[in-house]
């Protein structure tokens, strides 16, 4: 699934995740990979599943299950990749947001400690102006 630019839905999103889609999008192989995942996720595949081997074992091959055991374990191969992929998509995705997320608190941190800062030199500064006494470091800022 890609996400327009301009679309409500890219507020809404994470902005790492954003970044990692368009990423992912212009990766033709890894679109492959995610269309296959989607449908081999779906009713639909297990619908069409039920249709064709019932109809393999009950109309067209007297004898079915050799055939049938070597196709079912390599689709269950495949599968298992696709699934696997997935996974992968899933934990880039998740690294990609906490990267993100990390450096964001660290800005803010730095941001909180620079208010902070200001803060104090603010209050010393009115304290020297209206003829206070400044607390001590340790005294924890309040005034007595």
């Amino acid at each position: 699934m890609t996400v327009d630019a301009s679309s409500p839905a890219r507020a809404r999103r994470h902005p790492a995740l954003l970044a990692a889609e368009l990423r992912r999008a212009g990766n033709v192989q890894l679109r492959v990979a995610d269309a296959i995942t989607a449908f081999a996720g779906s009713m639909t595949f297990v619908y069409i599943h039920v249709l064709v081997f019932t109809v393999w074992m009950v109309l067209l091959e007297p004898s079915p299950w050799p055939t049938l055991t070597l196709v079912v374990s390599l689709e269950a191969i495949f599968l298992s990749t696709f699934v696997m992929i997935g996974q992968n998509r899933q934990a880039a995705y998740q690294q990609a947001k906490a990267d993100h997320d990390f450096v964001e608190q660290e800005l803010e941190l730095k941001t909180n400690t620079e208010l902070t800062r200001q803060v104090q030199a603010i209050v010393r500064e009115l304290d020297q102006r209206l003829g206070r006494r400044a607390p001590s470091a340790g005294s924890g800022g309040g005034t007595t």
